[in-house]
């Protein structure tokens, strides 16, 4: 799979991840990640530590939460289980989907 599918799925599920919050409030969690973060929507895949960090500040403790989801909802559009994340932290498990994903040159034909 690209990057950019992974990119865009993944970005997919932090959205149905806020959403589930109700709109207001991930409409105000995105303005607080782009105004107080330097972090716009667009670009929390690349910046995916940077946005757990800004979570964490956000939230506290309930970061957790939120991080659970997003990794269950991003595991549920790859068709993978959400028992494969295991004990990993929200970090650990973006990079396990990651190296789980076939290589961007494999889909190269010559």
């Amino acid at each position: 799979m690209p990057q950019n599918n992974f990119s865009k799925l993944l970005l997919d599920a932090v959205e149905e991840s806020l959403s589930s919050l109700g709109d207001s409030p991930k409409q105000a969690i995105l303005f607080h990640l782009e105004s107080s973060f330097n972090i716009k929507k667009e670009h929390i895949p690349e910046n995916i530590t940077e946005f757990t960090k800004a979570l964490e500040k956000i939230f506290g403790p309930g970061a957790n939460y939120l991080e659970k989801l997003i990794i269950k909802r991003l595991y549920e559009k790859l068709g993978f289980e959400a028992e494969d994340a295991g004990n990993l932290d929200f970090l650990e498990s973006v990079n396990e989907v990651r190296k789980r994903l076939p290589r961007r040159e494999e889909y190269i034909t010559i």
